[in-house]
């Protein structure tokens, strides 16, 4: 695949696989005929005299070919008529196969040219992310576990393997150097509503954050880094959030030796499969004005006004319409409609 190129997941097998299986049945009829000549050479005639299976190959070819130089010919009565019950469907067949293969190459590609076209015309508020790795996997599937398509979300990986998995998974993908304004810009960055940097390497990552803050300046963009001393530099690099991948993990392995309870807890959040799951909410409107001890959901935190604030914060009072919950529920009780 070429770097630097949207290439769309397709719905059905290659166009070049399916040519290749027709080019083996061509070649099949080619020496299913040779096979009948020679098995009856006494029926045919030939300049020196002798049949061999190669000069069955041969008449197999110029006969199939519709080239016909005459030089061998049927004879016999048998011959002749097994050439036309025979030969001549099979020669029917070889032209088919040639034909069908060309034809669906150049029409399978053609069909999907026009999709990555029509695909890139209508893209607008997608998710953009650039590095598929275990983190970018992750993501994503948190991504379709909120309702997000896959068809919804371009993946960016200069990995060819990396690439083809997010096709195999449905969604779009682009391969090539995500640092590079031109890679993005295949993705259309400039229009996506969310972006994920998950790539291995802390520089990288502030360099595609660079990268896509100056492309995107209203997206939502949230990085990831190994090393907590990284974090700032995402931050002044555009980044709305910056997750700290391992400080997290050290400090989730920390816990579960000296509070394995609360690891746990920590844990079931963190995987979706779990019974527990985090969500935000907007407040409903039979909500405002209560407290949160008075909500049936345990809240860890109300975002105000772009502002985050802990539940025991003094100033959260009383909600207000625009609130959002960040809330701890049971997956076998949530309200499927406040997720």
């Amino acid at each position: 695949m070429d770097a630097g190129t949207i290439v769309l997941p397709r719905g059905q097998a290659s166009a070049f696989r399916s040519a290749a299986r027709r080019l083996l049945v061509a070649l099949g009829v080619l020496v299913t005929i040779a096979t009948i000549v020679y098995a009856d050479r006494d029926g045919y005639s030939d300049v020196d005299g002798v049949i061999t299976w190669f000069d069955g190959l041969y008449y197999a070819t110029v006969t199939a070919s519709t080239t016909g130089y005459g030089d061998i010919a049927p004879e016999t009565d048998r011959a002749r008529l097994v050439n036309v019950l025979a030969i001549t469907p099979l020669r029917v067949l070889f032209v088919v196969a040639l034909i069908g293969s060309a034809f669906e190459v150049v029409t399978t590609t053609a069909r999907h040219l026009y999709r990555q076209r029509a695909f890139t015309r209508s893209l607008r508020g997608h998710a953009v992310v650039i590095g598929y790795g275990t983190r970018g996997r992750a993501a994503v599937r948190a991504l379709v576990g909120k309702g997000l398509q896959p068809g919804a979300i371009v993946a960016i990986d200069r990995d060819e393997d990396a690439v083809a998995e997010a096709l195999a998974g449905g969604l779009a993908a682009v391969h090539g150097d995500a640092t590079r304004d031109s890679v993005q810009g295949v993705a259309l960055v400039d229009r996506a509503a969310h972006v994920i940097v998950a790539v291995s390497h802390d520089a990288t990552s502030v360099l595609a954050t660079l990268t896509s803050r100056r492309l995107a300046p209203g997206a939502r963009i949230t990085s990831s880094v190994r090393e907590l001393v990284n974090a700032p530099l995402l931050h002044e690099s555009g980044a709305d959030s910056v997750v700290v991948s391992a400080e997290t993990a050290g400090r989730l392995l920390g816990m579960s030796v000296s509070h394995p309870p609360a690891a746990r807890v920590l844990t079931d959040l963190l995987q979706p499969d779990e019974s527990l799951l985090l969500r935000e909410r907007l407040v409903d409107d039979d909500e405002v004005g209560r407290s949160l001890r008075d909500l049936d959901d345990l809240v860890l935190a109300v975002v105000r006004d772009g502002q985050r604030l802990v539940c025991f914060d003094p100033d959260i009072g009383p909600l207000r319409e625009g609130d959002a919950l960040v809330a701890v529920q049971a997956r076998s009780d949530r309200p499927e409609a406040r997720t």
